[in-house]
């Protein structure tokens, strides 16, 4: 691996572990400033104090969550973006490029793409451009890849994950996002058919923690490298305090009665 991404890869993965604990907070681009990251400088704080790895946002976000101080924390800029206003959202349009990420000093990059949707081809289109040019400058790329389209019955479906997943390995991604199946024996199938790590999207926000640290807990059974959740942890009314637990869950093999005493849950 190019020493400059091998550097890179250790500020967003734990050393040690090699896994990793994302928050994306780009949330903003597709439905505006919700709960949890009105002041982007106190989400940040929250979960780079919790242990957090590394967040994920916009260019133009990066300048209202730089903290100048606090723990340390990585940054992956995120390349794409679309409007849930738009009449077609799962469209995503590249916003930014390698070189504006290495200006603010991402340590890595992000694309989202949906499979399955019409504009699929663009889409995988520009991953294939922003895969060549993050290898040129040493920039790991995590790929967020999802099944959404009018041929798409079961965005979860083990074999429909596996396949979103082999996109990303196949045009060049360092790390992909893909949604959990549902159980530990279908995400093994995912994770074994990948040769980059794995980690799992949190979707929408979820009905307890107890669920939520239940899902993080199954996911690291079945071998995925850690998680890139967004809703589920800065919406939460303890973000610190539940990314200390994720941190016990991802890093340390904690079990999820173990996290949830960390929350101040039962």
């Amino acid at each position: 691996m190019h020493i400059g991404k091998s550097i890179r890869m250790e500020r967003i993965f734990n050393r040690n572990t090699k896994r990793c604990i994302i928050v994306p907070m780009d949330h903003g681009v597709s439905v505006g400033p919700i709960p949890g990251l009105v002041d982007a400088k106190i989400a940040v704080s929250e979960v780079a104090e919790g242990g957090a790895d590394a967040v994920l946002m916009h260019k133009g976000l990066v300048r209202c969550g730089h903290r100048h101080g606090g723990r340390d924390i990585g940054l992956i800029v995120h390349l794409s973006g679309s409007s849930n206003l738009s009449p077609n959202a799962n469209s995503k349009t590249l916003v930014a490029s390698v070189e504006d990420a290495l200006k603010l000093g991402a340590d890595g990059v992000s694309v989202h793409l949906n499979i399955g949707d019409v504009a699929e081809g663009t889409m995988l289109a520009d991953l294939g451009r922003v895969a060549s040019e993050a290898q040129d400058w040493g920039l790991p790329l995590l790929a967020m890849v999802y099944a959404r389209g009018p041929l798409v019955t079961d965005g979860f479906d083990p074999d429909v994950v596996a396949h979103c997943a082999r996109v990303a390995v196949e045009l060049g991604a360092d790390i992909v996002k893909v949604p959990y199946c549902g159980n530990i024996d279908s995400f093994a199938h995912v994770v074994e058919s990948c040769c980059i790590p794995v980690v799992i999207a949190g979707g929408a926000k979820m009905g307890s923690t107890r669920e939520f640290l239940q899902l993080v807990h199954d996911s690291i059974r079945a071998g995925a490298a850690g998680l890139s959740v967004g809703r589920n942890v800065f919406q939460h009314s303890r973000p610190r305090m539940l990314v200390a637990a994720l941190s016990g869950i991802v890093h340390a093999s904690w079990t999820v009665e173990q996290a949830l005493s960390v929350v101040g849950e039962d």
